[in-house]
């Protein structure tokens, strides 16, 4: 049996330790356990990304791709709290939803409605029906679960394609090795600190422009602030929720929805990486990182392309 060593317990580690297990791979899942951007609280599962109604490739599939993932753990027993109700995007006014309107591919189920039910000052409301949230810390220890990963504690110090070595010393072998630790293990590219506002009430359907607001296993949650681009994990971490930003992020919460009666509990806070790294390097290491906003929506979807390679010679 061939031996997979995957560095990073994110949801794109726990998605390849799933799919290669179940393809007849011994896993070895090496994780830090800490600075997991995919441990958030409530990850809203939308293909129509930003203000721009851009919808980009992969995103429909990878959409129904992570629902059907958690479908089929669920049925293997392992629960993962979610809801695929939809997803509402107001937007300001005709001249934005033109710009959706042009963006928005034909195979993207979609209907739009008037603003019913939100704060005055929207024209009208794009609803996604096969949209919704998931825990994301449900879901990655799901797969964790289900791969049967044998899983170690600790931080790579030096990546080479038959293995690794950790920061103490230890030497890991293996047939493959695969990176996927994100901004706390990544290097170089864009490191950004967003923040959750953690709250006792949601509604009972997400509802997304600019911020966003979701149900969670708890209440609900209110996010995302994007800081300025750091040049490291730590750097971006370091930034917190700055007193513009949690003002920035309260009024874009109001605009959605008012925010009457509700009452934030606490905060939580996760570093993203981008760009997009997904393939093998030069040294036969195999990479699938730096996917930014978009882990929940295409992190599964990739994972299991990239195990389908790694039995490929090279």
């Amino acid at each position: 049996m061939k031996h997979l060593l995957i560095a990073g317990g994110g949801i794109a580690g726990a998605s390849a330790a799933y799919f290669a297990a179940r393809s007849g791979w011994a896993v070895t899942l090496l994780d830090a356990g800490e600075g997991r951007a995919s441990d958030v609280p409530a990850a809203l599962l939308n293909p129509v990304r930003g203000q721009s109604g851009k919808v980009e490739a992969l995103s429909l599939a990878g959409l129904r791709f992570t629902f059907a993932l958690i479908r089929e753990l669920e049925a293997a027993g392992h629960a993962v709290p979610h809801a695929q109700s939809g997803v509402q995007r107001p937007v300001p006014d005709e001249k934005t939803r033109r710009k959706w309107v042009a963006n928005l591919p034909a195979e993207l189920p979609h209907r739009w409605h008037d603003p019913a039910g939100l704060p005055p000052g929207w024209h009208s409301v794009l609803e996604i029906p096969e949209g919704g949230w998931v825990s994301g810390a449900a879901l990655v220890r799901a797969l964790v679960a289900a791969s049967g990963a044998r899983v170690m504690r600790g931080r790579v110090a030096t990546v080479m394609a038959s293995g690794a070595v950790l920061d103490g010393g230890e030497i890991l072998c293996a047939d493959r090795v695969l990176c996927c630790g994100g901004s706390f293990g990544g290097e170089g590219g864009t490191h950004r600190a967003g923040s959750l506002l953690l709250l006792n009430k949601a509604p009972t359907q997400p509802v997304s422009f600019g911020a966003y607001l979701s149900p969670a296993i708890h209440g609900g949650v209110l996010g995302a602030t994007f800081e300025a681009p750091a040049e490291s994990h730590a750097e971006a971490l370091a930034l917190g929720l700055p007193l513009k930003s949690l003002d920035w992020l309260l009024c874009k919460g109001a605009a959605l929805s008012g925010l009457s009666g509700v009452e934030v509990a606490g905060h939580w806070t996760g570093v993203r990486l981008s760009p997009l790294d997904c393939g093998r390097d030069e040294s036969g290491v195999w990479h699938l990182s730096g996917l930014g906003s978009k882990g929940f929506l295409l992190g599964p979807l990739l994972a299991q392309g990239v195990v389908e390679q790694l039995g490929l010679p090279i």
